[in-house]
C-alpha cells in the first residue's frame, strides 16, 4: 500500500552561481541511464575513484567486518506472522541473494528455529538465469495460502509478480502474473485480485505509478478487468486494496493527488463511496469495525477541534451515517508525537515519539469504551512493533539505542515483555557515552541531536566526526543500534552525531510541514547549525567535521556543502537528489513536488536558491565529496549524482564516484555489495577526517 503509507520508500543562500537554469544543460548526455557513453563514463569514472578509496588502510577490514555483521547468523529474523507461520527473509554468505522462509511461532522463539526454506532466490536466479532482487509477498488474507510474489531485476521499483502456492511451495502455473513495472497488487478474495500496473500508453501518471485501479478475476486476462477508480495523469497514484478482520473485510481505494494528500472511498454495492475525512488525514486501518485515523491538521468537526497529530477513533457505520464523535486514542504534546498504530485481535498498539524516545500504549475497546495501559519499554531507546496478526493479541516488540543491540520481546496480554532474541555484540561498547544536545537554528527553533562517542571521548575539537540528516517526508531519525557504525567508525574513535533537523516526524506532522516547499531552506539551516554547535562545543573542528545522507539527505548535504563549503572536510552523498529544476521530470521526481515545490512554475523563485546543482560555483573550494548511486534506481534517477559529478570535475574541483551497476534505491543488492558500499564510505571518511592507520 505504497501510497497510504508514503513509502519513500527509497534522496541555499544566494551567491555566485554557474547557472544551467536557462540554458541548455550541457550534461543532460548523462540522464540516459542505459546509454553507452554514459556507462562508459559511469564504468571509468568508478573504477579510478574506488580504486583509491580501496587503497586506504582500513578498507580490507572494515569491509571484513561488515560482511561479518552482515552475513552473522545471530541477527535477528523479523518476525512477518502471516496466518499461522512467521516467514522471513534472509540473506548471508551461504544464500548470497536470500532464501524466504517459514516457521511456527512455537518454534520461531526457541533459541536456534527449524526453518522451512519456501523460495530459494539464489536458485530461482541461477535456474531462470535473472539477476533477482527479493521484493516481498502480498498474502492472501486471513490464511496465506497463496501469495503474490515480487521480484526484482537488479533492484529497482519495478518489480515482476507472480502468484505463488505456498502448500505446495510452487509458482502457480497459469496463475495471476505480470510483466515487469511499478504494479499496486492485492488480494481481494482466493478468485480475484485488484491490480494498478503499467497497460502501456496513458496508463500512468507523471509520477510513474498505475492511474488505474482494476478488479481482475481468476482465468481472464488482464485487459477484461473491471474499472474500480482511476485519476488523472497528473496525480501521483491510485491503489485499491482490502482490509480483512474477524468482523469482516472492506473494500477500499484510495487516490493520492500530491503527497501527504489524498481521498479514500470504500466500495458498497459495486459504488465508491468517500470517506469525507480531511485530504491531509491518513487512513490507519479498521478495527473491531472502528475507523482509526490520525491527523495532519487540526480539524474542526462536529462543534470539537482536533489537533493536528491526534489519532481518532469511531464506529465506521456510525461515520458512514453522519455521526462525529471520534474517541480521541491519542492528543500530541509539545515534543511529542504520534509515531506509529498496529491492531492485533483486541488491541490497538499506539507507538509515540516522547523528545525522540519512543513510548508505547496498548488500547482496548469494551462496550463501546476505550482503555488504555502503558507498555514499559526496556528503557529509552527506540521501540517498533512487529508481527502483529488480527488473529490474536500476541506480538512482538523490537527495542534497541546506539549501545543497546537490537532485542525482540513477546508481548502478550497481561503479561511483561519477555526478550525471546537478542543480536550480538558488534562492538565493543566499554567506555562509549550518548548524549542529546540542542543547536539554535538560524530563526532561533531549537533543534535536537544525539551525539555518541568513542572510548576517550575529550571535548578538544580534534574528534573525527561523522554528522548525519535526512530532512523530509516525515521520516523521523531515532537512536539506533548500528553494527557499521560501531564497528566502522566510533570504535576506532570516531564521534557520530544523529540530527532530529526540520522536515522530519520527529514532532509530529508541522515539524514536517516547517521545511515544506519554500520553508525548505530550513532544514538546512538546522543541520547548519548543529554542525556549527558541534564546534562551538569543541566537539570537533571544520577539519574533522563529516556530513553524511542518502536520497532526501543526499539533497540536504549536497545544499549544505555547497552553501557552507568551508564547515566541513568531508561530505557522503548518496543516491541524491541535486539538480531541482529537473528533478520532477526524472522517474519518480513528479510525485515530490508537494516536498519540494514545482520548478516549472513561481516555485523554481525559492528553489533556485538552494538547488545544490545550480549553486555549485567554479569560483568556491569545496570539499572533496564522495558521490554515490545506483544504475538501477528508478527511484531517484542516477543523472542526479552522475552531472554533479561530472560538472564539478569539469570545473576543477576534486570529487569520489562510486556508481553501482544494480541494487535500487538502496545502492545494493545483497551484503556483499553492501559491506563494499560502506566499506568505501567509511574509508573515505577516514582518509578524510582522521588516522587512517586506525
Amino acid at each position: 500500500m505504497r501510497f497510504r503509507h508514503l513509502a519513500l520508500t527509497c534522496l541555499l543562500l544566494v551567491f555566485a552561481t554557474v547557472s544551467v537554469a536557462n540554458d541548455v544543460d550541457p550534461y543532460l548526455w548523462l540522464e540516459d541511464v542505459e546509454g553507452d557513453s554514459a556507462l562508459a563514463w559511469v564504468k571509468e569514472r568508478s573504477a579510478k575513484d574506488t580504486a583509491q578509496i580501496e587503497a586506504v588502510p582500513v578498507f580490507k577490514p572494515i569491509r571484513e567486518k561488515l560482511l561479518e555483521i552482515f552475513n552473522s547468523s545471530d541477527r535477528i529474523p523479523d518476525p512477518d506472522v502471516r496466518g499461522a507461520w512467521i516467514y522471513n527473509f534472509w540473506q548471508d554468505k551461504d544464500h548470497v541473494r536470500g532464501i524466504w522462509r517459514r516457521t511456527t511461532r512455537a518454534e520461531y522463539v526457541k533459541k536456534t528455529p527449524n526453518w522451512e526454506t519456501v523460495i530459494d532466490l539464489d536458485q530461482l536466479a541461477t535456474t531462470e538465469n535473472e539477476n533477482w532482487v527479493w521484493k516481498g509477498a502480498v498474502g492472501l488474507e486471513p490464511d496465506h495460502t497463496h501469495f503474490m510474489v515480487n521480484l526484482s531485476r537488479g533492484g529497482g521499483d519495478a518489480v515482476v509478480v507472480r502468484e505463488f502456492d505456498a502448500k505446495t511451495k510452487t509458482f502457480v502455473a497459469g496463475g495471476f502474473a505480470l510483466p515487469e513495472a511499478k504494479s499496486d497488487i492485492g488480494w481481494r478474495d482466493e478468485n480475484s485480485l485488484w491490480v494498478g500496473t503499467d497497460e502501456g500508453e496513458g496508463s500512468l501518471t507523471k509520477s510513474g505509478y498505475p492511474r488505474f485501479a482494476k478488479l481482475w478475476k481468476r482465468g481472464t486476462p488482464l485487459t477484461s478487468a473491471t474499472l474500480v477508480h482511476e485519476v488523472p495523469a497528473d496525480y501521483v497514484g491510485l491503489e485499491a486494496f482490502s482490509i480483512v478482520t474477524p468482523e469482516g473485510r472492506y473494500d477500499l481505494v484510495s487516490e493520492t493527488p500530491e503527497f501527504f494528500r489524498g481521498t479514500t472511498y470504500i466500495i458498497r454495492d459495486n459504488k465508491n463511496v468517500k470517506l469525507e475525512i480531511p485530504e491531509d488525514a491518513r487512513l490507519r486501518g479498521i478495527f473491531k469495525k472502528q475507523l482509526l485515523i490520525s491527523l495532519r491538521s487540526d480539524w474542526n468537526v462536529g462543534g470539537k477541534t482536533y489537533p493536528a497529530d491526534a489519532l481518532l477513533a469511531i464506529d465506521l457505520e456510525k461515520f458512514l451515517s453522519g455521526g462525529r464523535d471520534f474517541s480521541v486514542l491519542f492528543e500530541p504534546k509539545e515534543r511529542v508525537a504520534l509515531s506509529g498504530v498496529a491492531t492485533s485481535r483486541n488491541r490497538v498498539v499506539v507507538a509515540t515519539l516522547d523528545n525522540v524516545k519512543s513510548r508505547m500504549y496498548e488500547h482496548t475497546l469494551d462496550k463501546g469504551k476505550w482503555t488504555h495501559k502503558e507498555v514499559t519499554l526496556p528503557g529509552m531507546g527506540s521501540a517498533f512493533v512487529t508481527g502483529t496478526t488480527d488473529l490474536d493479541d500476541v506480538y512482538f516488540v523490537n527495542y534497541n539505542d546506539f549501545l543497546t543491540p537490537s532485542s525482540l520481546y513477546l508481548a502478550e496480554p497481561g503479561k511483561k515483555l519477555k526478550e525471546v532474541k537478542t543480536t550480538p555484540a558488534f562492538f565493543n561498547t566499554a567506555g562509549m557515552t550518548v548524549d542529546q544536545y540542542e543547536a539554535v537554528s538560524k530563526d532561533g527553533t531549537k533543534i535536537p541531536y544525539f551525539i555518541f562517542m568513542p572510548k576517550g571521548y575529550r571535548a578538544n575539537g580534534k574528534n573525527p566526526t561523522l554528522l548525519y540528516g535526512y530532512g523530509g517526508f516525515e521520516i523521523s531519525m531515532r537512536p539506533n543500534y548500528s553494527g557499521s557504525v560501531g564497528s566502522a567508525w566510533v570504535e576506532r574513535g570516531g564521534v557520530y552525531v544523529l540530527a532530529n533537523i526540520r522536515g522530519g516526524g520527529e514532532f509530529g506532522p508541522k515539524w514536517h510541514e516547517a521545511a515544506m516547499k519554500e520553508k525548505h531552506q530550513n532544514a538546512f539551516d538546522d543541520f547548519i547549525a548543529v554542525a556549527e554547535d558541534l564546534i562551538k562545543r569543541k566537539v570537533t573542528s571544520t577539519e574533522h567535521l563529516g556530513i553524511q545522507g542518502g536520497s532526501n539527505g543526499g539533497l540536504l548535504v549536497g545544499a549544505s556543502f555547497v552553501q557552507r563549503p568551508e564547515l566541513f572536510k568531508a561530505v557522503v552523498c548518496q543516491v541524491p537528489l541535486l539538480d531541482m529544476k529537473r528533478y520532477n521530470k526524472l522517474l519518480a521526481g513528479n510525485s515530490w513536488m508537494a516536498e519540494y515545490g514545482n520548478p516549472d512554475t513561481e516555485d523554481w523563485s525559492y528553489m533556485e536558491k538552494w538547488s545544490p546543482y545550480q549553486n555549485v560555483n567554479a569560483d568556491a573550494t569545496y570539499p572533496k565529496v564522495f558521490f554515490c548511486t545506483s544504475t538501477r534506481d528508478d527511484r531517484v534517477h542516477p543523472g542526479h549524482a552522475r552531472k554533479m559529478v561530472k560538472k564539478m570535475t569539469d570545473m576543477n574541483k576534486p570529487v569520489y564516484y562510486y556508481e553501482n551497476t544494480e541494487g535500487g534505491h538502496g545502492a545494493a543488492a545483497n551484503q556483499n555489495q553492501r559491506a563494499y558500499l560502506w566499506a568505501l564510505t567509511y574509508s573515505y571518511l577516514w582518509m578524510m577526517l582522521g588516522d587512517v592507520q586506525l
